[in-house]
């Protein structure tokens, strides 16, 4: 037995949350999200180009390309045996100058955020001091509460 398939052919019937959700999980990954990056700077690439713009084995960026496409970030045009990728539309570009824009906004939030590392379990108890953001704090950008 093998690994799941990528893709479903019949959509799942998923609330609105996990469907967005799901799209900002298709952006969260690095190697995805210097894909879109790159289309953005050339336009169009095959996968062999994009392989060597951002340094991924053959078989994972056929995997994230396949991630990107089915999840209608880019679109694949044949040209011989030659697979060229692209974005589609406007949205891509402005989802990474939208995050791009946050982070500017809140350097400290988001690199201080250890939950967000991969396996992490958030380890706080009802007693212990969190620290969250605060944009009114022009120092460190962090709160306690």
């Amino acid at each position: 037995m093998g690994r799941p398939g990528i893709v479903t052919f019949e959509p799942m019937a998923l609330p609105e949350d996990e469907l967005l959700a799901r799209i900002f999980r298709t952006l969260g990954d690095s190697t995805r999200l210097r894909m879109i990056e790159r289309l953005l700077e050339v336009g169009e690439a095959s996968q062999t180009e994009l392989i060597e713009l951002v340094g991924a084995t053959q078989s994972r960026a056929s995997e994230h390309l396949s991630c990107l496409a089915w999840c209608g970030f880019v679109r694949v045009q044949r040209d011989g045996r030659t697979a060229r990728y692209c974005l589609v539309g406007e949205h891509p570009e402005q989802f990474i100058r939208l995050a791009k824009g946050f982070l500017r906004d809140t350097p400290n939030a988001v690199g201080g955020c250890t939950i967000l590392e991969e396996g992490a379990e958030p380890e706080t108890s009802d007693d212990e001091e969190v620290l969250v953001s605060d944009s009114t704090d022009a120092g460190t950008g962090m709160a306690r509460v």
